[in-house]
């Protein structure tokens, strides 16, 4: 007879590889329209436990994961300085100006507007691709430090 310890931890190990696919379909596709329902119907689960389960493994929602994939992605084409903000915003599979300016700000710190200003006045000419995405990766707000509040 089989106990149930070990279906659960083959369940819990075929819900990762699932989990895992979901997130590289995001960092592929991260400009397409994507939505959570669609990357649930694509390995066989309902929304609500794929948002779950990803949130268990990942630490955030697959919205939040697909957004902050995007605004990594803008800042890079924004870095470059030969797309307009507007440009960016639809280059990286955002539908909504508004919407891609509020989540930019949140995850920056600053509109994309200023960031492209910013990066245009002191930009790092050199630096490897690698460290300059180190550098430059957005906070998500629970990782920001707490500030003081005046």
């Amino acid at each position: 007879m089989t106990g149930s310890r070990p279906d659960a931890a083959q369940q819990r190990l075929r819900d990762l590889a699932l989990l895992r696919r979901v997130r590289d379909r995001i960092d592929r596709e991260y400009a397409k329209p994507l939505n959570v329902e669609a990357l649930a119907r694509a390995v066989h689960m309902s929304a609500g436990h794929l948002s779950r389960e990803f949130r268990v493994a990942y630490g955030e929602s697959p919205y939040s994961y697909l957004m902050t994939r995007r605004i990594e992605r803008a800042m890079a084409l924004l870095r470059r300085g030969d797309m307009s903000v507007t440009e960016v915003c639809f280059a990286v599979g955002c539908s909504s100006l508004g919407t891609f300016s509020t989540r930019f700000a949140e995850l920056v710190g600053m509109p994309p507007s200023a960031y492209r200003t910013q990066q245009a006045a002191t930009g790092e000419p050199g630096m490897a691709p690698c460290v300059e995405k180190k550098v430059t990766r957005p906070i998500r707000n629970r990782e920001a430090r707490p500030t003081a509040r005046t």
